[in-house]
């Protein structure tokens, strides 16, 4: 499926996309959990920054956090950008990292439960507006040049399926370590 472009594909992408990345996160075996992410070769500043599931699920919740209170800000008539100074387009690397800091002491079973919680929300807004209000340009003036759709769809479905691929990409490099193989070879036997 291309990028949503309505308010019903929207709802759809995002929420099969969340169910996905929930199952596939669920099959995930105790070493593989535990297991760093280590991704050699891999240029972009999100594949060093992120170490582990934990890592992964706090941020797409920061970023939900971003777009409500962003959203629910502009509804009640404050004018406020999706992103918080000082931080821009440009910049807003570096408040991924501090997103990334922040949580460092949060577990992975919390930040389950919080990005379930956001992940709702964002649903539940999405659910208030017209299929125009999401799609059609302009409709707000504070959502500049684009579709306030785009946004939702930039932080669910798509950022789902970031958060999917790290995960693949993470899963079969623990595949490939003789050391998880082996625990796994091991569990399976037990069983």
């Amino acid at each position: 499926m291309g990028r949503p472009v309505t308010k019903s594909e929207l709802l759809s992408a995002a929420g099969e996309n969340y169910e996905k990345m929930k199952e596939m996160i669920s099959s995930m075996t105790k070493e593989e959990l535990s297991t760093p992410f280590d991704f050699p070769g891999k240029k972009e500043a999100h594949w060093k920054r992120d170490r582990n599931v934990r890592d992964i699920l706090v941020h797409l919740y920061e970023w939900h956090m971003l777009l409500l209170d962003w959203v629910r800000a502009n509804q009640k008539g404050e004018a406020k950008s999706i992103l918080p100074e000082p931080y821009n387009w440009k910049t807003y690397g570096s408040m991924n990292i501090e997103f990334w800091k922040k949580h460092q002491d949060t577990p992975l079973e919390k930040a389950e439960e919080m990005l379930a919680k956001t992940h709702r929300e964002v649903m539940e807004l999405a659910e208030t507006f017209s299929n125009e209000e999401l799609f059609t340009k302009g409709v707000f003036k504070w959502v500049g040049g684009s579709t306030l759709g785009s946004y939702f769809v930039s932080n669910t479905s798509s950022h789902y399926d970031w958060a999917m691929k790290k995960l693949k990409a993470h899963k079969k490099n623990c595949g490939q370590d003789p050391r998880i193989r082996y625990a796994g070879m091991s569990k399976t036997k037990e069983q």
